[in-house]
């Protein structure tokens, strides 16, 4: 058990505004929190703090975080999609998430209800790091637009930063830069992570 994720459980995640305030997410849940925390060090993983959040890894890797959503708390798999989900509590955090998946909980009777399920699911996605297994991602299915071809003539080296990253990093930003209907608005998001992708981060990256 690391401070941080302590003082994380006591002021919250601090990546919004509502950092130490009654309204922060991560003080909606403080009890599922608690215990999610507690049934995953029983399994023996290493906690860290990554992502302003609680983070758990096996020789390095990263395995699952314990996490405050508006509407419930969640234990999210890094490789979900690898575990069998016999008991079928994951959820993906949106349609086009091709390797998470969590468990979510609004009560904290539920996680204590769940704690055995929770610990089998657990102890399976150290086997799935033990294994060396890894996610097959697609590659980059959706197509690049035209706005960051256009870019990419422009900067040749941005065009090989991103052909860098992983397809899973390359498909998020992808994704948000053709989400806008107009254009510009595509170019402008554009305009702003230039910076972030020649740095080799993904969008999700800090």
């Amino acid at each position: 058990m690391i401070p941080e994720i302590d003082l994380y459980l006591e002021e919250g995640c601090g990546r919004c505004s509502l950092y130490q305030t009654p309204d922060c997410k991560v003080h909606s849940w403080p009890n599922e929190l608690r215990e999610l925390r507690r049934i995953v060090l029983e399994c023996g993983l290493t906690e860290e703090y990554k992502w302003s959040q609680p983070c758990y890894t096996y020789q390095g890797n990263n395995v699952v975080i314990v996490t405050a959503f508006k509407n419930h708390a969640a234990l999210a798999f890094f490789k979900g999609t690898l575990l069998r989900d016999s008991e079928k509590i994951l959820v993906s955090p949106g349609e086009n998430s091709q390797a998470s998946r969590y468990a979510k909980f609004t009560d904290v009777k539920e996680v204590l209800a769940q704690e055995e399920i929770l610990k089998a699911y657990l102890f399976e996605a150290i086997e799935v790091e033990k294994a060396g297994l890894k996610v097959a991602f697609k590659k980059t299915p959706e197509p690049i637009p035209e706005e960051l071809e256009q870019k990419f003539s422009e900067m040749p080296e941005l065009k090989a930063a991103f052909k860098a990253l992983t397809p899973g990093r390359q498909r998020g930003y992808i994704l948000h830069f053709t989400q806008p209907k107009q254009s510009k608005t595509r170019v402008s998001r554009i305009e702003k992570l230039t910076n972030k992708i020649l740095s080799g981060k993904g969008f999700h990256d800090r």
